[in-house]
């Protein structure tokens, strides 16, 4: 009888444990970036996106910041990647909202260098690596891209890409300079699209860069994404 007593407390300790170590299993929420989260929307204020791979992601949360109560500003939850994928997802990130602003940019993952076989950041000089997205094809991209933005756009506003810092793994010293002279083409060719000089302001502050990467400290990202807002603001004060 007592054996029996011990059996089902056993059994019964084990059912009430079961929730808690399922509870235990279950996966904590993943948190989603700051950057990819959506403004609280003041219908009074005019709406802006900004479109942009990593570098854009870093300084997005400081340049809403800046913007507070100036306007309303989204981007894509993603990182926008080449202008190969900015052909194939526009649609989306543009929607059907008519945007006061749009300021947008590609150029790093366009320039980078993969391997033979698709392997990512690969040496430029192995045999077999070749640019992401080759610049003559580039310079077509961001003409088409261009294009399309203007249709849905009051302001568009042309970001020229961020300096390759000496040993940026799978990127060339130089390269964003070129590419950003065939942006400068299409985006001509286009008309009534603005340039942020945006290549100039981060040799400015060039120590904010972080070593042999083309990302930016925290406090680098901060200055980039105020000089955004600052381009952003006097582009809807003219």
């Amino acid at each position: 009888m007592i054996r029996l007593g011990l059996c089902l407390i056993v059994a019964l300790a084990h059912v009430i444990s079961a929730p808690a170590q399922d509870a235990a299993k279950k996966p904590a929420p993943k948190k989603v970036n700051p950057a990819f989260q959506p403004p609280e929307v003041n219908p009074k204020l005019p709406n802006v996106l900004l479109i942009g791979d990593s570098i854009s992601i870093g300084y997005m949360v400081a340049a809403r910041a800046a913007m507070q109560g100036k306007a309303n500003v989204f981007r894509p939850p993603t990182n926008c990647g080449p202008t190969t994928r900015g052909l194939d997802q526009i649609d989306q990130w543009l929607g059907d909202r008519k945007w006061d602003v749009v300021h947008w940019n590609f150029g790093l993952h366009d320039l980078k260098y993969m391997g033979p076989k698709g392997q990512n950041l690969a040496d430029p000089k192995a045999e077999g690596s070749h640019q992401q997205v080759p610049i003559d094809d580039y310079q077509s991209n961001i003409e088409t891209l261009a294009r399309r933005i203007k249709q849905q756009a009051r302001i568009v506003i042309w970001r020229e890409t961020t300096p390759v810092p000496e040993g940026a793994a799978g990127r060339v010293v130089g390269d964003s300079v070129k590419y950003n002279a065939a942006a400068a083409k299409a985006i001509a060719k286009v008309g009534g699209i603005q340039t942020d000089p945006f290549f100039a302001f981060a040799e400015s502050v060039k120590e904010h860069q972080r070593p042999a990467n083309v990302h930016y400290t925290p406090d680098g990202s901060k200055l980039l994404g105020e000089h955004v807002a600052g381009v952003i603001e006097s582009a809807l004060a003219d």
